[in-house]
């Protein structure tokens, strides 16, 4: 599979800058964030567009103790032996097609070239998956579930709230990964966090100041261009 790979593109105002400048950082600094600042990213990102104003999105915001005590809970049950795969509902489609399995694994050996991680170092591949519990060391874990009832719409919606968070969080020099590990390893997360069963663990998101010097953080991605996914009509 040869996608073609956009052009670079430069920022024409504020905004696009902050959606360009955004990344999935897999590497952070301790330096904490008030809780004044994570709640004013969250309600920003809670202007996003949601159908019949229906706001489906439910958010857990971990700092200090709490986040320690949380992820630590993580690591014990992923290391004494709880199984990864447990979504709650099927997050990606069994078995995965082109163009979209090539893409992932283009990612996932581009990330571990960069860790040192070669194919079958499983202690490596098993310490990674630790420091993603942990949020990759970042000083904000966030939570994201929303009420099994709801379907796709909101589903949708709640897609366009995450990447408000990403994007006012660049606005105030913050970065943030969407980890999909959250939802992969909800019974865990579930029983530390008294998440309700009628709520379904959607993802988890790190928060907080790039480390510079993290190797992870020198993984850069690509897109498709426009004239590739898209079909421009009557231009």
């Amino acid at each position: 599979m040869n996608d073609a790979v956009a052009p670079a593109i430069t920022a024409e105002n504020e905004t696009e800058a902050a959606i360009l400048s955004r990344r999935s950082i897999r590497g952070y600094l301790p330096t904490p964030i008030p809780q004044a600042t994570v709640q004013h990213i969250l309600d920003v990102a809670a202007r996003a567009p949601s159908g019949t104003n229906m706001q489906p999105w439910n958010v857990i915001a971990l700092a200090g103790a709490p986040l320690k005590a949380f992820t630590d809970g993580l690591v014990d049950a992923f290391l004494g032996g709880a199984p990864l795969g447990n979504f709650e509902d099927l997050y990606y489609p069994v078995p995965l097609n082109e163009p979209y399995i090539s893409r992932r694994r283009k990612v996932g050996w581009d990330l571990y070239g960069h860790l040192g991680i070669a194919r079958g170092e499983k202690d490596k591949m098993r310490d990674q998956i630790v420091h993603n519990l942990r949020y990759f060391g970042a000083s904000v874990g966030l939570i994201c579930t929303i009420d099994k009832h709801l379907k796709i719409g909101s589903w949708l919606d709640y897609g366009m709230f995450v990447e408000n968070i990403a994007v006012a969080a660049r606005a105030r020099d913050l970065d943030t990964c969407a980890m999909a590990i959250f939802a992969e390893f909800s019974g865990p997360v579930r029983s530390l966090l008294n998440i309700p069963e009628t709520h379904a663990v959607v993802c988890g998101m790190a928060l907080g100041h790039e480390d510079k010097a993290a190797p992870a953080n020198r993984l850069v991605t690509t897109r498709v261009p426009a004239a590739e996914f898209a079909d421009f009509r009557g231009f």
